[in-house]
């Protein structure tokens, strides 16, 4: 009866939500043993206590062809800020700002150095082999900045098989969407190689209604994009193996306009590239890495009207060396030193930010898979500051259906180059955000009637950040320093599974309650206090029901988003919505041969909404994705 509550809180119609971790990972409730979700060590095995989601490869197939900015407002419960179909889309975890979550590939932070913060409309699904999402604060393995979350992107591990296999996807969807995904793979004993390419394109030439009472067809719309991404590791000896990845896309993006505006000419072009080479060795029971990124991000943007014609160009080398040992089964150790030199010019200037970091964790399990626990601690310097963030984590396992958790971080973060120093608003007095984060957990597993198996996670978190960063002005909007956030809050998850005869029925019912508010100001007269921050949904839900049979797959996904505040007292918000999306896939298999088929439905009821005010969101639109796969 312990668990009724909160499964009847994720019922409630008005607890707005987002999806969860189980629905994202089994929906068949298999309790497969992954001992190893991940060839980052950190979250391996330092992670003890924190909420971790790891997306289930069969959703990334299902998602392949679009980008993780669609993926993740559908299927986790990291609200998406969208600004539309062809606008930037950011990651808000719990409450934090976009700057305040960290997006790493193969381990390497690739957030633009000058914005902080990633644009997650911009990550093609096909390149990503494994997706984790790290709920709260963990600034000791992570590095400043990651108060929210951390969302790890992976590529393929290297295999050194004398196997080779390729894959090739193409869609179409609605407003003329098109779209091509290939990646071949060869393999010996001693190399191996990975190709992943992506293109789409899109007119995006969507209806809406304007605020002059008009029905319009979006116009300057129009998306192009290519991604490549290229792999090749060699196999020195048993220990020994080196890695070169290197990732280039090229984003040109129309931006339409938009509902107060009766026309728009603006475009934004968007580049980056990242090379990255590391080298591992592991002997026994200790393993040592060093790895090196260069990573570029230029964006151009031009706006005929306003004789606007802009673009700055960032740079980062990013170096980490890092060695860990276990013993007696129970204990392991890692010590790591990150180095992360940042620079942007603009307007024929430069600004630099450069961070160094000495850090240490240790790891305990008492061999019993009862308890496990962590505790984690960083040393770091950016420019003149330097700062300790420390953690410490655990879950213990009372029995096999019932564990908890809970883990405390510190967090920290310091202003980025556009906080500083962006021309004109730059703001070079500000202070860094900095606080602490609490988390507490449990999940419960069992069976009704010994038919219908039950998953019920709740996390319970609490965290204030003291001097907190927002943008405020009119014509020009300079960051500063509001003082106070507290951000608490709820998440209940519920998955239940049923199988009959050769069906799998599932049902995911998930519901989250985040409050992020004001509470002191720097201000004067401040009526933020008390309030909600802009662009945090209070109430969210979720629901994901459906069915496997043989090789068919139906999913119906209900997603819930409660009213968002775009101001700091609470005078203006946009209207929640509720949408209604439908995946379905069949998957067809001979030989070493696949033919995967799969169809997707959003906004099935053709709902107006907006996430971001005034930027138009798509009604009922579609798309249809046929894959071929094959090894020799």
């Amino acid at each position: 009866m312990a668990l009724l509550p909160a499964m009847l809180f994720a019922l409630v119609p008005n607890a707005r939500g987002q999806a969860l971790k189980d629905t994202l990972q089994e929906f068949q409730l298999k309790q497969k043993k992954q001992p190893y979700i991940s060839e980052d060590i950190r979250l391996q095995a330092f992670s003890s206590g924190q909420k971790v989601v790891t997306i289930d490869s069969t959703v990334l197939q299902q998602y392949q062809l679009q980008q993780l900015s669609n993926l993740l407002a559908q299927q986790t419960n990291v609200f998406i800020k969208s600004y539309g179909l062809n606008g930037l889309a950011t990651l808000n975890i719990r409450g934090s700002s976009a700057a305040q979550s960290q997006v790493l590939w193969n381990g390497v932070p690739i957030n633009n150095a000058a914005l902080g913060m990633a644009d997650v409309s911009l990550l093609p699904v096909s390149l990503m082999d494994k997706v984790h999402l790290v709920y709260g604060s963990s600034s000791a393995l992570w590095g400043s900045g990651n108060v929210g979350g951390a969302l790890l992107l992976e590529s393929e591990t290297p295999s050194f098989e004398r196997k080779g296999g390729y894959s090739l996807a193409a869609g179409m969807g609605s407003f003329g969407q098109y779209q091509v995904a290939g990646k071949l793979g060869l393999s010996s004993r001693k190399w191996s190689a990975t190709t992943n390419v992506f293109t789409q394109t899109a007119r995006n030439n969507f209806s809406y209604e304007n605020d002059f009472g008009e029905t319009v067809t979006t116009a300057n719309a129009q998306l192009k994009g290519l991604a490549l991404q290229q792999q090749l590791a060699y196999k020195i000896d048993e220990k020994n193996q080196v890695r070169l990845a290197a990732w280039y896309q090229l984003y040109n993006r129309e931006i339409p306009a938009a509902l107060f505006e009766s026309y728009s000419v603006k475009k934004r072009e968007d580049a980056s590239l990242r090379l990255l080479l590391d080298w591992n060795r592991k002997a026994g029971s200790s393993q040592t890495y060093v790895k090196a990124a260069f990573l570029k991000d230029r964006m151009h943007y031009q706006d005929a009207a306003t004789f606007q014609d802009f673009g700055n160009n960032v740079y980062q080398y990013f170096i980490e060396a890092g060695w860990s040992r276990k013993w007696q089964q129970r204990h392991q150790l890692l010590l790591f030193a990150p180095v992360q030199l940042s620079w942007m010019r603009q307007d024929n200037k430069a600004n630099a930010q450069n961070k160094i970091a000495v850090a240490a964790a240790y790891h305990y399990n008492d061999l019993t898979e009862r308890f496990d626990g962590s505790i984690t601690l960083r040393a770091e310097q950016i420019d003149a500051n330097t700062v300790l963030t420390p953690g410490i984590g655990a879950s213990y396992a009372f029995t096999r259906s019932f564990s908890l958790r809970a883990n405390v971080q510190r967090t920290y973060r310091a202003p980025t180059l556009n906080e500083l120093y962006y021309q004109p608003g730059g703001n070079p007095d500000l202070k860094p955000e900095q606080g602490w984060n609490e988390e507490l957990g449990y999940k419960a597993r069992g069976k009704l009637l010994d038919k219908v198996a039950i998953v019920h996670e709740v996390s319970i978190y609490n965290r204030t950040i003291d001097d907190w960063i927002l943008w405020l002005g009119g014509a020009i909007w300079t960051p500063h320093n509001i003082a106070s956030v507290h951000s608490r809050g709820l998440e209940v998850e519920n998955l239940f599974s049923y199988p009959y005869r050769r069906w799998q029925f599932h049902l995911g019912i998930n519901g989250s309650y985040t409050r992020a508010t004001t509470v002191s100001s720097y201000l004067p007269n401040d009526g933020s206090i008390g309030k909600q921050i802009p662009y945090t949904p209070r109430f969210a839900a979720q629901m994901n029901a459906g069915f496997t049979v043989a090789s068919f797959y139906l999913n119906v996904n209900e997603t819930v988003t409660g009213i968002r505040y775009v101001n700091t007292d609470e005078t203006d918000g946009i209207d929640p919505y509720h949408l209604t999306n439908i995946q379905l896939s069949y998957n067809l298999k001979w030989s070493e041969k696949h033919l995967f088929f799969s169809a997707q439905v959003n906004n099935l009821f053709n709902k107006r909404y907006e996430v971001v005010k005034s930027r138009p969101m798509p009604g009922i639109n579609w798309l249809l994705c046929l894959q071929w796969q094959g090894a020799f």
